[in-house]
């Protein structure tokens, strides 16, 4: 079997405890990525549930909104240029002929010197273009009179002035937003067509790892990895296909990958090099391993590749590596499935290095770092097995693979962990 990534020939596909004979670069990674990660088909959803989801079309306005002139303010409709002159030394009086509610018009027609009582969002009368708001008007025993002037077309909102008929609303690749659901309803549509959300499964593998609230054996580990999962994953656009923990159960694991159902699939553990360590063998037995072992840190014992149209991610089983590898390449691949932008949606900040950054050249680093008075330092205690050095980082920063580090005193973009 054949492969787009030269980093992994045919007959090296079991490194089991034989060591990666070389690593992919992150560059080249992220190009199969993109090139493999194809937006999903389209679906109708209600309206109500699209909250979040990406639009599939151009949306451009059926009808014009509002659909009718109509009154902006409570008050009282009339022909606008017969309150010229007015002040209080010289209110000017006008007869009430009746009244107009939402949805309940004023029949008639406004004759010169008469009013009609009017209500926010009510069509305003023929004849009548202009609103006396209630405040600026008195009742008397023959009418309303009004000691200011409002012009034709005060306080009236035309017809389309919102959206006219025919014109660009949202564009496709939007992300909707609740203002945009209210838009798309005002057009009087219940439904829109959006990319279908991707369908992922979680597989948590190695004998070691018990699910959080069962029963722990004195040297095994609880499930850290498929929690953060779960979350990125919804963070992301996609949906649960399903979740699985197979152990170190070969059988089991090839099962996981080739299982029809989801679009993406995620293995948590067992992509290195151990004697444990099924998955890589496994994808390139069942479909196309295109990398495995990624000049990073962490995350170097990331892979990925494909059985038919779904992608295989082969996370680490270090959380840190995972979340890592998570963010660089399966999310990526997620995301643009789903059709949202590659990048990464944590907020960027600029900061100055306080303390030197370290790093190697020919690798990327995924730095943890905290900010202090403005500086950013990275942890002391950073391990790819430390998950809670990712709560007591700030963020962190991506060095480079031709960069030895950060020195004091240079700026680097801090991916912070929090939302702004």
């Amino acid at each position: 079997m054949t492969t787009d990534n030269p980093a992994v020939a045919p007959d090296a596909r079991d490194v089991r405890m034989r060591g990666f004979a070389r690593r992919a670069e992150v560059a080249d990674a992220l190009r199969w990525i993109d090139g493999h990660a194809q937006r999903l088909s389209s679906e109708t959803v209600a309206i109500d549930a699209a909250a979040g989801r990406v639009l599939a079309d151009d949306i451009r306005a059926a009808i014009d909104v509002p659909a009718f002139d109509r009154a902006a303010m409570d008050g009282y409709a009339l022909r606008g240029d017969e309150t010229t002159g007015a002040s209080d030394y010289n209110p000017l009086a006008f007869r009430v002929v009746g009244q107009a509610l939402p949805a309940r018009p004023f029949e008639a027609t406004v004759q010169p010197g008469e009013a009609v009582r009017i209500m926010t969002g009510a069509p305003l009368p023929a004849g009548a273009d202009a609103v006396v708001p209630a405040e600026y008007a008195r009742e008397t025993a023959q009418g309303m009179e009004t000691s200011m002037a409002f012009g034709p077309g005060k306080h009236v909102g035309r017809q389309g002035e919102d959206l006219a008929c025919g014109a660009a609303v949202l564009a496709a690749g939007r992300r909707l937003r609740p203002q945009d659901l209210g838009v798309i309803a005002s057009l009087g549509s219940a439904e829109v067509e959006v990319i279908r959300q991707p369908r992922v499964r979680i597989v948590a593998t190695g004998g070691e790892v018990v699910a959080p609230g069962a029963d722990k054996g004195a040297f095994q580990i609880y499930d850290a990895n498929s929690a953060m999962l779960f979350a990125l994953v919804a963070r992301d656009g996609g949906m649960l296909e399903s979740h699985l923990r197979t152990g170190d159960d070969a059988l089991a694991v090839r099962e996981a990958i080739t299982a029809a159902g989801a679009d993406i699939v995620l293995i948590s553990g067992g992509s290195s090099v151990g004697a444990e360590d099924h998955a890589p063998r496994l994808l390139a037995e069942a479909g196309e391993l295109a990398v495995h072992g990624v000049a990073m840190r962490p995350s170097s014992p990331a892979g990925f590749g494909r059985v038919g149209a779904t992608l295989v991610f082969l996370l680490p089983g270090n959380p840190v590596s995972c979340l890592c590898a998570y963010d660089f390449f399966a999310g990526r691949a997620l995301r643009l499935q789903g059709g949202r932008p590659a990048r990464w949606s944590y907020p960027v900040l600029t900061a100055v290095v306080g303390r030197k950054i370290v790093s190697a050249i020919g690798r990327v680093d995924y730095v943890r770092v905290r900010l202090r008075d403005g500086e950013v330092e990275p942890l002391a205690l950073s391990g790819a097995s430390v998950l809670s050095s990712t709560i007591r980082a700030d963020g962190f920063v991506v060095v480079p693979a031709e960069s030895e580090g950060c020195a004091p005193g240079s700026t680097v973009d801090v991916h912070l962990y929090d939302p702004a």
